[in-house]
């Protein structure tokens, strides 16, 4: 049953985290061409700020934690190609966790120097990432 549950508390978190990355570069296309210091441009900061310091970072800090120790409990899946690959898409997704971070602080600085484009395209990359990190778990494929 603890299994479980950290199994469980792990799935939430992961959740909660795909939904900031999936929801932030959104928040940023909205942004972009919104006037410095305007009311919409300090709503979306304030937004922005929130969905990282209270969702994201907590989620993803979860993650890895709820991930380690269902990865204690289960250390053969450290041996398995298809547990490597999804671990290192999960470092990505980190690393893009990361970049977000520091495009809002650009635009918390005031600085707008992508175009919204660059923002809706970028909004595709956890999409992908998830889509394979699904894939290889529930499939578990015999990978070199």
């Amino acid at each position: 049953m603890y299994y479980d549950i950290i199994k469980s508390l792990h799935l939430v978190a992961v959740i909660s985290w795909m939904v900031g990355l999936l929801y932030l570069p959104r928040l940023f296309v909205y942004h972009n061409d919104k006037e410095i210091n305007s009311d919409s441009d300090i709503t979306f900061l304030l937004m922005e700020h929130r969905l990282l310091k209270i969702i994201m970072n907590p989620a993803m800090i979860l993650t890895y934690v709820l991930g380690s120790m269902l990865l204690y409990e289960n250390s053969y899946l450290i041996y398995e190609n298809y547990f490597l690959y999804k671990l290192l898409l999960v470092f990505l997704l980190s690393l893009f966790h990361f970049y977000l971070t520091i495009l809002y602080k650009d635009f918390k600085k005031g600085y707008r120097y992508k175009q919204t484009s660059f923002y809706k395209k970028i909004n595709e990359i956890p999409t992908i990432i998830m889509i394979f990190i699904i894939l290889l778990i529930i499939v578990k494929p015999n990978l070199p």
